[in-house]
Protein backbone atom coordinates (compact mmCIF):
# COMPACT_ATOMS: atom_id res chain seq x y z
CA UNK A 1 0.00 0.00 0.00
CA UNK A 2 1.27 3.43 -0.93
CA UNK A 3 1.74 5.77 2.04
CA UNK A 4 -0.53 8.83 2.01
CA UNK A 5 0.76 12.06 0.50
CA UNK A 6 0.47 14.80 3.11
CA UNK A 7 0.96 18.55 2.70
CA UNK A 8 2.20 19.93 6.00
CA UNK A 9 1.07 23.47 6.78
CA UNK A 10 3.56 25.99 8.23
CA UNK A 11 1.67 26.05 11.54
CA UNK A 12 2.64 22.38 12.00
CA UNK A 13 6.26 22.89 10.93
CA UNK A 14 6.89 25.89 13.20
CA UNK A 15 6.66 24.26 16.66
CA UNK A 16 9.80 22.16 17.00
CA UNK A 17 8.47 19.16 18.94
CA UNK A 18 5.36 18.84 16.77
CA UNK A 19 7.46 19.11 13.61
CA UNK A 20 9.94 16.50 14.78
CA UNK A 21 7.25 13.99 15.75
CA UNK A 22 5.41 14.50 12.44
CA UNK A 23 8.61 14.26 10.40
CA UNK A 24 9.81 11.28 12.42
CA UNK A 25 6.65 9.46 11.33
CA UNK A 26 7.40 10.48 7.74
CA UNK A 27 11.02 9.31 8.06
CA UNK A 28 9.66 5.95 9.25
CA UNK A 29 7.69 5.68 6.01
CA UNK A 30 4.19 6.17 7.44
CA UNK A 31 3.45 8.97 4.96
CA UNK A 32 5.09 11.10 2.30
CA UNK A 33 5.62 14.69 3.51
CA UNK A 34 5.01 17.53 1.07
CA UNK A 35 5.26 21.32 1.14
CA UNK A 36 5.91 24.25 -1.15
CA UNK A 37 8.66 26.86 -1.04
CA UNK A 38 6.00 29.33 0.13
CA UNK A 39 4.98 27.11 3.06
CA UNK A 40 8.63 26.91 4.16
CA UNK A 41 8.99 30.68 3.76
CA UNK A 42 5.87 31.21 5.87
CA UNK A 43 7.45 29.07 8.62
CA UNK A 44 10.67 31.13 8.55
CA UNK A 45 8.74 34.42 8.64
CA UNK A 46 6.61 33.20 11.56
CA UNK A 47 9.80 32.38 13.47
CA UNK A 48 11.06 35.88 12.68
CA UNK A 49 8.31 37.29 14.89
CA UNK A 50 10.30 35.89 17.82
CA UNK A 51 13.31 37.94 16.73
CA UNK A 52 15.99 37.99 14.04
CA UNK A 53 17.98 35.16 15.58
CA UNK A 54 14.90 32.91 15.55
CA UNK A 55 14.37 33.56 11.86
CA UNK A 56 18.02 32.78 11.07
CA UNK A 57 17.70 29.54 13.05
CA UNK A 58 14.44 28.67 11.26
CA UNK A 59 16.05 29.24 7.88
CA UNK A 60 18.78 26.79 8.91
CA UNK A 61 16.07 24.32 9.90
CA UNK A 62 14.38 24.85 6.52
CA UNK A 63 17.67 24.05 4.74
CA UNK A 64 18.10 20.91 6.85
CA UNK A 65 14.52 19.88 6.11
CA UNK A 66 15.06 20.27 2.36
CA UNK A 67 18.17 18.08 2.63
CA UNK A 68 16.39 15.48 4.77
CA UNK A 69 13.39 15.23 2.42
CA UNK A 70 14.66 16.27 -1.03
CA UNK A 71 11.53 15.01 -2.84
CA UNK A 72 9.07 16.82 -0.56
CA UNK A 73 9.05 20.28 -2.13
CA UNK A 74 6.25 20.78 -4.64
CA UNK A 75 6.28 23.25 -7.50
CA UNK A 76 2.92 25.02 -7.70
CA UNK A 77 1.91 26.01 -11.23
CA UNK A 78 1.47 29.72 -11.74
CA UNK A 79 -2.20 30.65 -11.73
CA UNK A 80 -3.47 27.55 -9.90
CA UNK A 81 -4.26 29.54 -6.75
CA UNK A 82 -6.33 32.04 -8.76
CA UNK A 83 -9.14 29.49 -9.26
CA UNK A 84 -9.26 28.46 -5.59
CA UNK A 85 -11.11 29.84 -2.58
CA UNK A 86 -10.70 29.46 1.16
CA UNK A 87 -12.12 31.64 3.97
CA UNK A 88 -8.64 33.13 4.45
CA UNK A 89 -7.13 34.02 1.08
CA UNK A 90 -3.70 33.81 2.72
CA UNK A 91 -4.09 30.03 3.00
CA UNK A 92 -4.99 29.37 -0.65
CA UNK A 93 -1.33 28.67 -1.45
CA UNK A 94 -1.46 25.63 0.88
CA UNK A 95 -4.49 24.25 -0.97
CA UNK A 96 -2.75 24.95 -4.30
CA UNK A 97 0.31 23.01 -3.12
CA UNK A 98 -1.88 20.08 -2.10
CA UNK A 99 -3.58 20.02 -5.50
CA UNK A 100 -0.28 20.35 -7.37
CA UNK A 101 1.17 17.49 -5.32
CA UNK A 102 -1.86 15.22 -5.76
CA UNK A 103 -1.91 15.05 -1.97
CA UNK A 104 -4.37 13.01 0.06
CA UNK A 105 -4.63 15.42 2.95
CA UNK A 106 -3.52 18.70 4.47
CA UNK A 107 -2.09 18.49 7.99
CA UNK A 108 -2.93 21.76 9.74
CA UNK A 109 -3.93 23.25 13.08
CA UNK A 110 -6.13 25.71 11.20
CA UNK A 111 -9.44 23.83 10.74
CA UNK A 112 -11.55 26.96 10.39
CA UNK A 113 -9.76 28.16 7.26
CA UNK A 114 -9.69 24.75 5.57
CA UNK A 115 -13.38 23.70 5.42
CA UNK A 116 -13.84 20.00 4.79
CA UNK A 117 -16.44 20.64 2.05
CA UNK A 118 -14.12 22.88 0.06
CA UNK A 119 -11.28 20.38 0.40
CA UNK A 120 -13.56 17.47 -0.58
CA UNK A 121 -14.31 19.24 -3.87
CA UNK A 122 -10.59 18.91 -4.60
CA UNK A 123 -10.39 15.30 -3.37
CA UNK A 124 -8.57 16.28 -0.19
CA UNK A 125 -8.98 15.61 3.51
CA UNK A 126 -7.87 17.76 6.43
CA UNK A 127 -6.39 16.47 9.67
CA UNK A 128 -5.07 18.05 12.84
CA UNK A 129 -1.64 16.74 13.82
CA UNK A 130 -2.61 15.48 17.27
CA UNK A 131 -5.56 13.37 16.15
CA UNK A 132 -3.78 12.19 13.05
CA UNK A 133 -0.67 11.13 14.96
CA UNK A 134 -2.86 9.38 17.54
CA UNK A 135 -4.42 7.41 14.69
CA UNK A 136 -1.00 6.53 13.33
CA UNK A 137 -0.05 5.40 16.84
CA UNK A 138 -3.02 3.03 16.98
CA UNK A 139 -1.99 1.54 13.63
CA UNK A 140 1.79 1.58 14.19
CA UNK A 141 2.42 1.76 17.95
CA UNK A 142 6.04 0.62 17.96
CA UNK A 143 6.97 3.10 15.23
CA UNK A 144 5.36 6.06 16.99
CA UNK A 145 6.86 5.01 20.34
CA UNK A 146 10.30 5.00 18.72
CA UNK A 147 9.71 8.39 17.09
CA UNK A 148 8.54 9.97 20.33
CA UNK A 149 11.38 8.41 22.33
CA UNK A 150 13.89 9.90 19.88
CA UNK A 151 12.25 13.35 20.08
CA UNK A 152 12.24 13.22 23.88
CA UNK A 153 15.91 12.18 23.96
CA UNK A 154 16.81 15.11 21.69
CA UNK A 155 14.77 17.54 23.84
CA UNK A 156 16.62 16.32 26.93
CA UNK A 157 19.98 16.65 25.14
CA UNK A 158 19.31 20.16 23.86
CA UNK A 159 17.62 21.61 26.95
CA UNK A 160 19.37 19.74 29.74
CA UNK A 161 15.91 19.33 31.27
CA UNK A 162 14.60 15.92 32.32
CA UNK A 163 11.64 15.61 29.90
CA UNK A 164 9.36 12.60 29.75
CA UNK A 165 7.09 11.81 26.78
CA UNK A 166 3.82 12.72 28.52
CA UNK A 167 5.00 16.15 29.65
CA UNK A 168 6.76 17.00 26.38
CA UNK A 169 3.79 15.94 24.25
CA UNK A 170 1.42 17.91 26.46
CA UNK A 171 3.57 21.02 26.08
CA UNK A 172 3.55 20.44 22.29
CA UNK A 173 -0.28 20.16 22.24
CA UNK A 174 -0.12 16.48 21.32
CA UNK A 175 -2.27 15.16 24.17
CA UNK A 176 -4.24 12.63 22.10
CA UNK A 177 -0.97 11.13 20.88
CA UNK A 178 0.24 10.96 24.47
CA UNK A 179 -2.96 9.15 25.51
CA UNK A 180 -2.68 6.74 22.56
CA UNK A 181 0.89 5.90 23.59
CA UNK A 182 -0.24 5.36 27.20
CA UNK A 183 -3.10 3.08 26.06
CA UNK A 184 -0.68 1.10 23.92
CA UNK A 185 1.78 0.79 26.82
CA UNK A 186 -1.12 -0.49 28.96
CA UNK A 187 -1.99 -3.10 26.32
CA UNK A 188 1.64 -4.15 26.04
CA UNK A 189 1.89 -4.42 29.84
CA UNK A 190 -1.31 -6.50 29.99
CA UNK A 191 -0.04 -9.04 27.44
Amino acid sequence: MTPPRVVIDACVLFPTVMREVVLGAAQAGLFRPLWSARILEEWARAAGKLGPAAEVYARGEVAALRARFPQAEVAVPEGLAARLWLPDAGDVHVLAAAIAASADLILTLNARDFPRGVLAEEGLLRADPDGWLAGLCEAHPAVLRGVVDAVVAEAVRLSGEDWDARRLLKKAHLTRLSKALARQAGRDGAS
